[in-house]
């Protein structure tokens, strides 16, 4: 993979990097805090949380928990889904952010793990359905690295937002089917070549 490809494939995580990164630093900078304008779930006037809650974070050791699996997961999406990356990344982060509104603990939800849960199940999903051998691999990759994030769905600490985890793994999957048929191609096998060309063949 050249060096522009590299970039192409990161300008999208990496613009997201850079808006969180800011916040938090205008947050240091002006010494408050954004926590009230993450998502509160039920609340009318929480509704802009949805935009903003993903881009909120706690502290920098939250931030940095999600730095590495954003520039990884949001390349993946790039690189498999060229063309609509951009389009699926904001259904994911509003369906995402929608349903958490629904179900919440009546808490300040803050925080981009759910956008990184979201991009992890759709990857994973997709590479399943879809027959891809690249798109597979990376799947794979995605279950080694990232498997333990299934215990975040969890209602296990009270501290952290698992309804925000468990929303943004369920919009990844159903985002997944809905995409089916767009993305990488299908590897076709050679046996299924020569069993389509055989159908194809018109007989005399």
């Amino acid at each position: 993979m050249n060096s522009k490809i590299l970039i192409d494939n990161l300008r999208l995580p990496l613009s997201f990097l850079l808006i969180i990164w800011s916040v938090k630093i205008l947050e240091f900078g002006l010494s408050v805090s954004f926590i009230n304008l993450g998502i509160f779930p039920q609340k009318i006037s929480s509704l802009r949380g949805i935009i903003f809650s993903p881009i909120i974070h706690k502290d920098i050791a939250h931030l940095l928990n999600n730095t590495y699996p954003i520039i990884v997961l949001g390349g993946l999406l790039c690189y498999f889904y060229k063309k609509i990356a951009i389009k699926i990344f904001f259904w994911l982060y509003f369906v995402s952010g929608f349903w958490l509104w629904i179900i919440g603990r009546p808490v300040y939800h803050i925080g981009a793990s759910g956008i990184i849960y979201a991009l992890a199940s759709f990857l994973l999903i997709s590479g399943l359905i879809k027959k891809n051998n690249s798109l597979t691999a990376a799947s794979m990759l995605i279950i080694f690295l990232y498997g333990s994030m299934i215990w975040g769905i969890l209602p296990i600490n009270n501290g952290v937002s698992w309804e925000g985890h468990l929303t943004g793994m369920v919009a990844g999957i159903l985002i997944a089917l809905f995409f089916k048929k767009e993305g990488p191609e299908n590897t076709k096998y050679q046996w299924e070549i020569d069993e389509e060309a055989e159908n194809n063949t018109d007989f005399e």
